[in-house]
């Protein structure tokens, strides 16, 4: 049997480098994301989600990003998560996409918010039936005694609102806005591509353009 600390891989797909890459933070992760999908990786679209609780405790998960913007990355969640309540004491979070296949790592921190009531409807009332219905049904992150539990609630929600079940008013988006982001290519012999993009405005009105990033390597 093959020891865990044996386990390794040679990095040898692709590079990154500071002239190919664009100044702009949200284009490169753009192409990232497009060649991702293209390459038909498994969940393309799956993110972790990093989150620290009043005692410091830090959590993680994996949600799926929905929307990406220059305003920032965008997903969907029960706002009395256990995620939600963390956001709540601290809106600072980070996200992590793991594309294995592509060897590329994407890391993203900002500070999040709520989306806007409409734009929650918008994309709550986009969902599959059975998926909206599943929001009424499940108190996320809640001690239940079964599975019977969301059965029994699913039954008793998909009964009451039949065909157009609103929104829960527990249930919307979270938009993190990125302030520091970095791309990880990996390479042969373990020297890495790592780019980091650090937001450096001072005025928080201003849009933020390609200037607004100052783009560095990091030592693998």
């Amino acid at each position: 049997m093959t020891s865990i600390a044996d386990l390794r891989k040679s990095y040898e797909r692709a590079e990154l480098n500071e002239d190919a890459s664009h100044a702009n933070p949200l284009l490169q992760f753009e192409k990232w994301l497009k060649e991702a999908i293209s390459a038909e990786v498994p969940e393309p679209n799956a993110m972790t989600l990093a989150t620290v609780a009043s005692n410091l405790r830090p959590s993680t998960r994996v949600v799926l990003i929905k929307g990406y913007d220059a305003q920032g990355i965008t997903w969907f969640t029960n706002y009395d998560s256990r995620k939600g309540q963390e956001l709540a004491g601290n809106p600072y979070a980070a996200l992590q996409f793991h594309w294995v296949e592509l060897e590329r790592v994407v890391r993203i921190e900002g500070l999040v918010e709520k989306v806007s009531e409409q734009e929650s409807d918008d994309y709550f009332h986009s969902r599959p039936l059975d998926s909206r219905i599943g929001a009424w049904a499940s108190p996320q992150s809640q001690v239940i005694s079964g599975r019977g539990v969301l059965v029994a609630n699913a039954v008793k929600y998909g009964a009451q609102f039949l065909l157009n079940p609103p929104r829960p008013p527990h249930w919307g988006g979270y938009r993190l806005k990125p302030d520091h982001w970095q791309f990880w290519q990996g390479r042969k012999s373990r020297l890495h591509d790592r780019l980091r993009y650090t937001l450096c405005l001072t005025d928080s009105s201003t849009p933020v353009g390609e200037s607004a990033w100052v783009r560095e390597r990091l030592a693998p």
